[in-house]
């Protein structure tokens, strides 16, 4: 049979709409308000071409090289759950609302297909692309920087985002499309942020710091836990294991069940208290003004006080401030579950781990040659609190 005279091609007679043809492609008003009738609570609008997206855009055009335009958007989260003590209370929102954010993506693709017009809604969360080496994240899409350029609120000093309306109460998604309009959103002027510094104090492993700085290593280790490296290193601690016995010595049975509970119903974090007591956003800071000691006394403190084990990497900066601040607690050193597997990932890992509170007072550089399969020269320089490397191939060195 001939392409000319198969029954689908003959019905319609030359008619079929090329991709990137459609004739009723929508302005940038109409693309933000679909956005919203699709369920989100605020919607902006960022060119691929956007200085801000330099980190990402390369790999964002490999995948969908027609990106034009990216709909970024946000649905809020209830409150009180995220705040309460009981972390199941908590998970259980941000799973509903990491849902329908999947949903409110896959609708306002849905609505952009039917009218021809290529669009992709890459998810909020989870599945990744776990394929990808240590170099390279494994998200397809990275929200934060996109929802700060669409003009959807600027990150705190606790690396949330703030919407200046919901607050960091919020989730980001973000859809990639081929439509090209005529004006898109700018970052809004002021950050957000009350600088109270809540989260450096609720934080149970000392990973957000009072001058603004940032223990990604620390974060990783508690607060996901029951995601990526975690899980590896509960899979290896089953391997190691001798016998059951032995396996029962390194997690207990609390652990064994809040492992399966996150295998089965979703990934539960561990904290996320930097989110639960931020008391910013025009929606949320109202109570926080009113009266402050009583924030404290409802939000603050419960987290604080709750007992709970708290994952650390043994000698680590966190390990030192969850001894030394939180009591009730249960310190537990564990592997963070980072294991480069490249001469380029040990080095992009290397800010991510490195500890600036047991390096106070030392400025050095090192430089590293790798030779091998991997050859490669590196510098690597410590300027408190800060760590910083130059590296090149050793054929270009």
């Amino acid at each position: 049979m001939q392409l000319e005279d198969q029954p689908t091609v003959k019905r319609l007679g030359g008619k079929a709409l090329a991709a990137g043809d459609s004739s009723q492609a929508l302005d940038a008003a109409e693309l933000r308000q679909l956005a919203l009738e699709c369920g989100a609570d605020d919607a902006g609008l960022v060119e691929i071409s956007r200085p801000g997206l330099d980190p990402q855009r390369d790999e964002l055009l490999r995948y969908f090289p027609w990106t034009k335009t990216l709909v970024s958007f946000v649905v809020r989260m209830a409150r009180e759950p995220v705040r309460g003590a009981p972390r199941s209370v908590a998970n259980l929102e941000f799973h509903r609302a990491g849902h329908e954010i999947d949903h409110i993506g896959a609708e306002i693709v849905s609505v952009l297909e039917a009218r021809g017009i290529r669009a992709v809604n890459p998810s909020m969360g989870f599945p990744m692309e776990m394929y990808h080496t240590p170099s390279y994240a494994p998200w397809v899409v990275s929200h934060k920087p996109i929802t700060v350029e669409a003009g959807l609120g600027h990150m705190g000093i606790h690396r949330n985002l703030i919407h200046p309306k919901f607050g960091n109460f919020v989730l980001l998604g973000t859809v990639l499309t081929e439509l090209d309009v005529e004006t898109y959103d700018h970052p809004i002027e002021y950050n957000p942020c009350l600088e109270c510094k809540l989260c450096v104090a609720a934080c149970p492993v000392g990973a957000i710091g009072p001058d603004g700085s940032f223990n990604f290593s620390s974060c990783l280790t508690h607060n996901y836990r029951e995601f990526l490296g975690g899980s590896s290193d509960w899979v290896e601690q089953i391997a190691d294991a001798r016998d059951a016995l032995d396996y029962r010595r390194r997690v207990n049975e609390g652990e064994t069940a809040s492992m399966w509970q996150s295998l089965g119903f979703g990934p539960n974090y561990k904290s996320a208290y930097c989110m639960a007591v931020c008391p910013a956003g025009e929606d949320v800071i109202g109570p926080y003004l009113q009266d402050k000691q009583r924030h404290l006394k409802e939000v603050v403190r419960p987290l604080q006080e709750r007992a709970e084990p708290v994952y650390v990497v043994k000698g680590s900066d966190a390990e030192d401030v969850a001894r030394r601040k939180f009591k009730n607690k249960t310190v537990k050193p564990i592997s963070s579950g980072l294991r480069p597997r490249t001469i380029g990932g040990l080095l992009a890992f290397m800010p991510f781990v490195f500890q600036p509170n047991q390096s106070k007072g030392l400025d050095a550089v090192f430089h590293f040659k790798f030779t091998g399969m991997e050859e490669r020269e590196a510098t690597i320089t410590n300027q408190e609190p800060y760590l910083r490397h130059q590296g090149r191939s050793a054929r270009q060195a």
